[in-house]
C-alpha cells in the first residue's frame, strides 16, 4: 500500500502561483511513477502531469504545458506540482496518484493509489 497526502492548495488570483506537494508513505516511493490529476465540478477527472521513477521523464497535458512543472524528491518521498500563470479555468480539486506502470502514465485507470485531493481556486 502507498498512502498519499496532498497539500498546498488554496485561493489565488489569476496570474499567481501555487506549489502543491504530495507526501507518500508505505512502499518504496522511487518504485512508483507519479501523476497529478484534477477534477472541476461537473467535469471528469483530467490528467495534468506525470513523472517517471527517477524524475528524468515528464509529460504534461496541453492545457498546462509551459505553466506547470512536476518534480519529485525521492529522498523525501514527495512529488511537487509548481503551478504558474494560473487561470480561473485551473480551479479544481487536484489529486496525486501513484502507479507501478511506466515510464510515465497519463491514464487514470493505470493508477492504483490516490490522495484525498486539495482544492485550488483561482479568482479572476
Amino acid at each position: 500500500q502507498v498512502q498519499l497526502v496532498e497539500s498546498g492548495g488554496g485561493l489565488v488570483q489569476a496570474g499567481g502561483s501555487l506549489r502543491l506537494s504530495c507526501a507518500a508513505s508505505g512502499r518504496t516511493f522511487s518504485n512508483y511513477v507519479m501523476g497529478w490529476f484534477r477534477q472541476a465540478p461537473g467535469k471528469e477527472r483530467e490528467f495534468i502531469a506525470t513523472i517517471s521513477w527517477s524524475g528524468s521523464t515528464t509529460q504534461y497535458s496541453n492545457s498546462v504545458k509551459g505553466r506547470f512543472t512536476v518534480s519529485r524528491d525521492n529522498a523525501n518521498n514527495t512529488v511537487f506540482l509548481q503551478m504558474n500563470s494560473l487561470k480561473p479555468e485551473d480551479t479544481a480539486v487536484y489529486y496525486c496518484a501513484a502507479t507501478a506502470s511506466g515510464p510515465v502514465a497519463t491514464e487514470s485507470t493505470l493508477y492504483n493509489y490516490w490522495g484525498q485531493g486539495t482544492q485550488v481556486t483561482v479568482s479572476s
